[in-house]
């Protein structure tokens, strides 16, 4: 059963002016005694006529819009009136954020649930769109707003909301989860967007609805990513205009703590994933050919230059790209889709850079940048472009070589601590994970996901997992085997750390790099895929040669180690459509386990149900011949998919 919105009573109106306490800031009456859908309506049909009123509302956050009240002069204003001003402001926009939450959960989630049900699309869909927007509709509408609402009714006995904000400011938390999600509700807001016409059509016919105010999903549902925020200053605001002795300072001060650090990780998840989603960008730009996703590399700057050529100091057009830890030298590729291409021609470390300014009588505006690999000479447009980029060269650098300084300030630490004769005989100190930025092994950036911090047990070095990938008997722990580090392995044992990882050390059964077996393979490709009815990702999929009846599933062409590995023989195929499903869709199916691909065309599926079809049999004489004919040719990858 639906939720209603709360009907409440507010004074909007400042208690210094003429206005009735009762009545609304932008359409000045008194119909905020009706529900919130009703306030919001009243908002929008108001915002129509003073389209001016968009912007820069200080209680709209970019969304649902009051007139601001005429300045006051704040010599007239005593302490109180302060006060109540910043939790009538609190108040006000916390009845319009409910009322978006409302739409959100209520309007948007609702309908389309509903149609979900039925089976038009899936109904995880709909669940990763709005994630927790019912906990939060539900945390605001029914316990902060109301506590809100029944303070200020009672403002002149007890004119104070530290108490209240101390009480419900730990729950958001919550929103947490919404921020780290928001990209990719977005990604499945387009994406179902363009795969079912019913669902555009839901969402669509919603936006036209006077309540939507003519704004788009997309648009409200970025409301609870800014609302932290606004917290925030709201709070620092009251803190600002509260007196030292007031009975609820420290409950106010407490609760800023608590919304700041909320704020922090809202803004840095918001930057994270803006980002990650230019890194996206820019990598579709070079076809997928350059590594440059992961949660280390940031955009510093790009933009088009000129290379002076070294012999003659012509110059051809080049366009830079500029990360944390590279430099990519790219000429524009010649694209039909219409999409601006790239293709890299000269990439270059970060580390051992340098840039300089130059002087050229027929190129001005000229300097040059020196690396390991190569130098250049570019000139920019004009004189502040070229300030633009040396500048950006020289901040880059010098925060590289900082991350350096941390690294070298730790070694030299642990290198004055343990010596080689006392090594894996006493225990190391271990260096702390913030010490350090990088492997202090093999000096990659370590990241929370494929590369993560690791301590070698003999030095005590933060490594990572391929330099820590080796054991052996440490004395100072009772001779038990124990991880090290590869040097360390290779002083205790008196073997090569390469040797051991070639010979002495088994490789486990998904180590082996997707490049390798592409190379030789029967089969392989991008595909969709999904096990056990989880989220669908795009995989890239190998059936080698040498182990003709095992699918192999890779995260990307170039992984060193498989995600999964399916033994084909014995498994059942079907390739009955299924409505939740994608188009050229199937499924292998053994026991409890289940399995699920889909193919960018109908065409591409046959090819592999055919290979996969004999796989399943063991027939491993006819799946060579296969290879050998042109139905598989190789690998099939034929660039990026829009799968």
């Amino acid at each position: 059963m639906e939720r209603g919105l709360p009907h409440t009573k507010m004074k909007t109106g400042c208690i210094l002016r003429s206005l009735p306490l009762s009545a609304c800031a932008v359409c000045r009456s008194a119909a905020h005694a009706q529900p919130l859908a009703a306030d919001l309506t009243c908002l929008l049909q108001s915002a129509e006529d003073k389209p001016a009123l968009l912007q820069g509302c200080p209680g709209s956050e970019g969304t649902l819009l009051c007139e601001p009240e005429p300045a006051l002069n704040l010599k007239d204003e005593t302490s109180e009136q302060k006060l109540y001003q910043v939790a009538n402001e609190l108040l006000v926009t916390e009845r319009a954020y409910v009322t978006r939450l409302y739409l959100l959960d209520q309007v948007f989630c609702a309908k389309l649930m509903m149609e979900a049900m039925k089976g038009v699309f899936p109904v995880e869909a709909v669940k990763g769109i709005f994630c927790n927007v019912a906990c939060l509709y539900a945390f605001h509408s029914e316990f902060l707003l109301p506590d809100l609402e029944a303070r200020m009714k009672e403002w002149d006995t007890r004119p104070w909301i530290g108490d209240i904000l101390e009480q419900h400011t730990p729950f958001l938390r919550m929103y947490g989860e919404y921020v780290k999600n928001f990209d990719n509700a977005m990604d499945l807001l387009k994406q179902w967007s363009q795969r079912s016409a019913q669902f555009s059509t839901i969402i669509q016919g919603i936006q036209r609805q006077k309540i939507c105010g003519n704004l788009t999903l997309q648009h409200h549902m970025l409301e609870p990513v800014q609302r932290v925020p606004r917290y925030e200053l709201l709070l620092k605001d009251y803190l600002k205009r509260l007196p030292a002795d007031a009975p609820d300072r420290s409950q106010a001060e407490k609760s800023l703590q608590i919304i700041s650090m909320a704020a922090i990780h809202s803004n840095s998840s918001i930057d994270k994933m803006a980002n990650l989603k230019k890194l996206l960008e820019i990598y579709e730009m070079f076809g997928g050919e350059e590594d440059i996703v992961n949660a280390s590399s940031e955009l510093i700057k790009e933009g088009q230059i000129l290379k002076l050529a070294a012999r003659n100091t012509s110059a051809s057009e080049r366009y830079l790209f500029l990360f944390n830890n590279v430099l990519l030298v790219c000429v524009t590729k010649f694209s039909l889709v219409g999409q601006q291409r790239f293709t890299v021609r000269n990439r270059m470390g970060i580390e051992g850079i340098k840039v300089v300014e130059t002087v050229n009588d027929t190129y001005p505006h000229t300097f040059q940048v020196s690396g390991k690999e190569r130098t250049l000479e570019l000139q920019a447009s004009s004189e502040e472009d070229k300030q633009d980029w040396v500048k950006a060269f020289q901040q880059t650098i010098d925060v590289y070589q900082k991350k350096n300084e941390t690294f070298r300030s730790a070694s030299k630490e642990v290198e004055e601590e343990v010596s080689t004769e006392e090594l894996g005989r006493r225990a190391p100190r271990w260096i702390r994970d913030n010490e350090v930025t990088m492997c202090m092994k093999c000096k990659e950036p370590f990241n929370a996901l494929t590369r993560r911090r690791h301590h070698c047990r003999a030095c005590g070095y933060v490594v990572c997992w391929k330099c820590s990938d080796y054991r052996t008997t440490l004395e100072y722990d009772g001779n038990r085997v124990s991880k090290v580090c590869k040097d360390c392995y290779s002083v205790l044992t008196g073997r090569a750390a390469r040797e051991e990882g070639s010979e002495g050390k088994k490789r486990g059964i998904l180590e082996v790099e997707a490049g390798q077996f592409s190379s030789s393979s029967i089969m392989c490709g991008f595909l969709l895929y999904s096990e056990k009815a989880r989220a669908w990702q795009r995989v890239w999929c190998v059936i080698p040669q040498k182990e003709a009846v095992v699918l192999y599933v890779y995260g990307a062409p170039q992984d060193v180690k498989a995600q999964a590995s399916i033994p084909l023989l014995g498994y059942s195929v079907d390739e009955t459509p299924r409505s939740l499903d994608p188009p050229s869709s199937f499924r292998l199916c053994q026991s409890r386990s289940l399995h699920s691909f889909a193919a960018e065309s109908e065409e591409l599926k046959q090819r592999w149900l055919q290979v996969i079809r004999v796989a399943v049999t063991g027939d491993v004489a006819n799946l060579l011949l296969l290879s050998n004919r042109d139905l598989a040719n190789g690998c099939h990858d034929s660039g990026p998919h829009s799968i």
